[in-house]
């Protein structure tokens, strides 16, 4: 069942999701070649505490870390590390943060230092994904009209989309209805409706859409070792069209 949210619950989220904001705005400018992945653990974690906030994902079915860092081919649910990153490498950071029982969520990818041509284009395109799927949470509209605009302008680049992996609702609780995959067909499944409050979160692989699962049961990797890239943004329906809540 979707649960929606009120103009006030709505506020309540969107003050979590400014901590996850803080925490983006903060790294951006220190992922360099030499850091590693356990260090933006650390600065992320102290600023969700700083900010009276509880780093939501550390202990969430066992997962150990307040974020998740997916380097290279790694889709998601990547574990911290103490690996310096180098240049040429793409870095997925994701994080939740729990304010006053209310959720934040955002994930980004970032360039370390000088990155590949294709490299390059797999981050432009994923974030463009992202802006073409918001365009279209509109009330009145369907999820369908979300993700075959997401899927049509991954796959015209030559772009696979992870169908494994799921964006969600959001509120209280991490993963609320709708839960669905950013592929899908026009005019088709769950009408949008004010109030709704969810992730849109495509992740788009250079080669094959297929994934494994490294032995930590966590781990998602491109089955093909090639690389892959997401952006994330929690949105709420309002009557005049998406907020964006995680807003950078």
């Amino acid at each position: 069942m979707v649960i929606l949210k009120s103009k006030l619950e709505i506020e309540a989220i969107h003050k979590a999701c400014q901590v996850v904001v803080e925490c983006h705005r903060t790294i951006a400018p220190l992922i360099q070649p030499g850091i590693t992945t356990n260090e933006i653990e650390r600065i992320f974690e102290e600023i969700i505490l700083k900010n009276g906030a509880k780093p939501y994902t550390k202990g969430y079915k066992g997962y150990p870390y307040a974020t998740c860092a997916s380097v290279n081919d790694v889709i998601a649910h990547g574990f911290p590390k103490d690996t310096p990153l180098k240049a040429g490498d793409i870095v997925t950071i994701d994080t939740v943060a729990e304010l006053d029982g209310w959720l934040g969520d955002s994930a980004w990818s970032y360039a370390v230092g000088q990155i590949s041509p294709t490299a390059e284009k797999l981050m432009r395109v994923t974030k463009e994904c992202l802006d073409l799927g918001i365009a279209q949470a509109q009330p009145g509209n369907r999820l369908g009209d979300v993700t075959s605009a997401i899927q049509r302008h991954a796959e015209s680049n030559g772009f696979g989309v992870v169908r494994d992996l799921l964006a969600h609702g959001i509120g209280r609780d991490l993963h609320e209805e709708p839960n669905y995959m950013h592929v899908g067909k026009p005019g088709k499944g769950l009408r949008i409706k004010e109030g709704m409050v969810f992730t849109i979160e495509p992740m788009l692989t250079e080669g094959s859409y297929y994934m494994t699962i490294d032995p930590d049961g966590w781990t998602a990797r491109t089955i093909d070792g090639k690389l892959a890239a997401q952006y994330e943004h929690t949105i709420a329906i309002l009557a005049g069209g998406p907020q964006i809540l995680t807003a950078q």
